[in-house]
């Protein structure tokens, strides 16, 4: 882990972030119009969910973090201005879901993120 060269992106934050309790300290590392577009069982690639900008993303994780899960960042790889990472949840009642992302770095920050995730049928 560590921090990104030429971007500050530091990973060790991405963790934190990822594995807290509350999305704050997760929304604090996207930039003010960033975008972010989710491709699972519900919104298929064709049709994705955007969401535009800090105040859409706030509302996700604001839903994300306020259920019974914990959430782990398995692994982070970062090249110049991209990263992609993989998360792993666990609701309380044992479903599990699998995240990978994409993203795209701007001025540290995360600027653009492909997100496809699964999880188990519940």
């Amino acid at each position: 882990m560590g921090t990104a060269t030429g971007s500050t992106f530091d990973t060790d934050t991405l963790r934190r972030a990822i594995e807290g309790n509350t999305g704050n300290s997760l929304l604090a590392l996207y930039a003010d119009d960033a975008e972010i577009r989710i491709v699972d069982r519900n919104t298929q690639p064709s049709h994705p969910k955007v969401l535009h900008g800090r105040r859409d993303i706030a509302a996700l994780l604001d839903d994300v973090y306020s259920r019974d899960m914990t959430h782990r960042l398995d692994q982070c790889i970062v090249q110049g201005d991209k990263a992609a990472f993989s998360e792993s949840c666990e609701y309380g009642d044992g479903v599990r879901v699998l995240a990978e992302s994409m993203i795209t770095l701007r001025d540290g920050k995360i600027a653009e993120q492909i997100m496809i995730q699964a999880w188990d049928d519940e």
